[in-house]
Order: structure tokens, then sequence, then C-alpha cells
């Protein structure tokens, strides 16, 4: 990861800031960012104690002019973006209610956050990739994307639609050296978690135990990997 340039959104808590320090401590230079500029600010000064050099910008990465303000700052930087970790999101209502009783308003927020965020960012990401005919894009996915569970409602249902573009993209440039794979962490001790399933009495991986995965489709150890789904908790790399 030495002096690659690895964009992750959502990066102020979670699996998103696990992800930070991650490449951080492997050399990576970072573009992050969060809606939340206080606890954004917090992984900088980490992501800095570590000796990597990193862009942090409050975004709302649903809105498309967050989106071009993000990368063309972030281009501005770096000169180019080498990976893309599309992390963001919201569960929605909490608890979760089924989806007869699911609010429109909140309903089309998850889709917004959790999917339409992913297509913009990605959309504005690729040109410079495709510039230079090399790039990985990340996106995070669930179980819920996967299976449809009861109760689990627009998130997971907007994690079926994260899956989708993922294939898409990926056939889409699948004659380039652009590659575009997706990852689920598998359940997390997470503030998210927390709210899905506030009954929780099982143990839970910490985010950071689910890099790994990760870091290996950002490196050139994974070209040629593309379209693949990944369960982080349980692969080996």
């Amino acid at each position: 990861m030495e002096n690659k340039v690895v964009m992750i959104t959502g990066a102020s808590k979670g699996l998103g800031r696990a992800l930070a320090l991650a490449f951080a401590k492997e050399g990576a230079k970072l573009a992050i960012c969060a809606r939340s500029s206080e606890i954004l600010l917090k992984v900088k000064d980490e992501v800095e104690s570590l000796g990597a050099e990193v862009l942090a910008v409050t975004a709302d990465i649903s809105n498309s002019r967050d989106v071009e303000r993000f990368v063309a700052m972030s281009e501005e930087a770096y000169g180019h973006i080498d990976v893309l970790i599309n992390n963001a999101s919201i569960l929605g209502p909490s608890p979760m209610p089924l989806l007869l009783d699911y609010p429109e308003e909140d309903f089309a927020e998850v889709l917004r956050v959790n999917t339409v965020s992913t297509f913009l960012v990605t959309r504005r990401v690729i040109p410079g990739m495709l510039e230079r005919n090399v790039g990985s894009i990340i996106n995070v996915t669930s179980e819920a994307g996967n299976t449809g569970y009861a109760g689990w409602g627009a998130y997971g249902i907007s994690k079926f639609a994260v899956e989708g573009l993922t294939q898409t993209w990926a056939d889409e440039l699948n004659e380039t050296n652009i590659r575009v794979n997706m990852v689920d962490p598998g359940e997390m001790d997470t503030d998210m978690h927390q709210l899905a399933v506030p009954d929780c009495n099982y143990p839970l991986a910490k985010p950071e135990d689910v890099v790994d995965i990760f870091l290996y489709l950002a490196s050139d150890k994974a070209v040629g990997i593309n379209g693949q789904r990944f369960a982080a908790q349980s692969e080996e790399v």
C-alpha cells in the first residue's frame, strides 16, 4: 500500500475508521469523508499520528455536489485515486420496522445514503481510473444484502442494490484493469449493530478484525479479481 491513494467514505467510526487506520499503517495516503466533522477530525488525528498523509473532508456523499467537492479535492491533493472503498451507510429507523410500516421518507433516505451515494462516488472516480487504466473499487455489503430478512427493511434492500451495482460495474469494466468487488464484513461490534440488534447476547468481531480482505483487494495481489463477493470473517488472505 506504500503511497497508494485510498479513498474511504463514512470513515468517522466503525469499519470506516478501522480501515483508515489499517491503510495508514500500510503506508497509504488517505482521502476520507463523513457527515460529522468533529468525529472525522479525531480519525484524521489518529491517522496522522501513524505518520500517514490524510485529507479529511466533511461531506454528505449522497449529494452530488459534495461528491464532486470531495473527489476534486482528493485529486487535487494527490493527483489520482488508486482505491475507492464505498463504506458509508445508515441503518434507518431503530428498531427497524417491517416494510408494511416503513415510513416512506426514511425508506428513501436509506436508499439515498447507502445506494445512490455508492453510484455517485463510483461514477465520479472511475474516469480518473480509466485514464490511468488501473484501480480497485470495494463496496461494503451485508448478509442482509444477499438474503432477505424480515425486519431488515430498507437497509437490506439498499445492500441488495449495492451488490447489483457491484456486479454491473464489474461487468462494464471487465475489459479494463479496474476491478470492482464487494465485501460483507459480517456482524461487528459497532454503533450500527447496537441499533440493529439492541438485545445482542453473542460475541461480535471488532471492526479491526475484518480489514485484511480489504487490504488484499486493494493490493496488486488482487489484480484480475473482479465482480466477486467476499465474506470478511470467513476469508483467509
